[in-house]
Parts: structure tokens; sequence; C-alpha cells
């Protein structure tokens, strides 16, 4: 398989992820809901984090300044981490802080880790109805963000 075969694949996995938590907010499992947005988003910046190699054939010139390209995507590799705090520094690394992804949108990762983490390892905490659509609204900004970012990288012909 492919970086790009793999990076379509996890973006496939986000939006299925983004129908679950839909799903867990319509069966009234908030707590689930909200766990479910927050993978979401997660599997959307894994996708973009994918790429091994960079070719300048897989680069759309309109899309993206050459000049920022070549100084940034050669050197990314295939970037993972084992924990999720990880996958969201080295996100932020190679495609926030070069440019490639807004930043204000980026702010909704870890935002979204932070609530998964409360409510799946705390005590008695509460999710709303308002706060899980609040979620699902964030990490569908979010993966149409990095759908859109992933296609101006690829070059589909």
């Amino acid at each position: 398989m492919s970086r790009i075969e793999l990076a379509k694949y996890r973006m496939e996995r986000a939006k299925k992820m983004l129908i679950k938590s839909k799903d867990s907010l319509q069966h009234e499992h908030y707590k689930l809901s909200t766990n479910r947005s927050y993978y979401a988003m997660f599997s959307a910046a894994k996708a973009l984090l994918t790429f091994k190699e960079w070719y300048p054939s897989l680069l759309r010139p309109t899309s993206f300044s050459l000049q920022l390209a070549a100084k940034v995507l050669p050197s990314l590799k295939e970037l993972d981490a084992r924990r999720h705090a990880g996958i969201i520094l080295l996100f932020n690394q190679y495609f926030v802080k070069n440019g490639i992804f807004p930043k204000e949108l980026s702010k909704l990762l870890p935002k979204a880790k932070n609530i998964r983490e409360e409510v799946d390892y705390r005590d008695f905490v509460e999710i709303s109805k308002e706060d899980a659509e609040h979620q699902i609204k964030n990490a569908e900004k979010f993966i149409h963000q990095a759908e859109k970012t992933m296609s101006e990288m690829i070059w589909e012909g």
C-alpha cells in the first residue's frame, strides 16, 4: 500500500468515526460521541502525517509555495508516535508551524483530546448534548480542512 493510499484510508476512517459520533449523539450517548469526535480528528491528523517521501509530481504548484514545500516536505518521513500527544506534537511541528494547516483549527485537536481524556478517565464527568454537538462541529471543521490540505498536497491528475 502506498503512502497516498494509506493517507486516504486514514481519512476515510476519520469520516467513519465522525459518523459514529453522530450516531452516538442520536442515541444520547454523549460521552461516546465526544470520544468518537476526538478519534475522528486524530485519524485525520494521522492521515496527513502518513507521507514518507514527497516528489514534485505529488504537489500542485498552484496550491502551495514551492519554496515552502521544498523546505518542509522532503524532510518529512512517515511520522508516527506511540502516544497521542506525540502525534499532536508532530502534526503541529510539521503542518501548523509551517503554515500548511491553519493554527486556529489545529487548536481543536488538543482541546478534543483533553475532553476525551476527562470523559474516559475521570469519574463523574458529564457531557451535555450541546457539548457533544459542539465537538461534532469542531470535528467536521477539522476533517474538512485536513481533507482540503491533503488534496492540495496530493496530485490526483
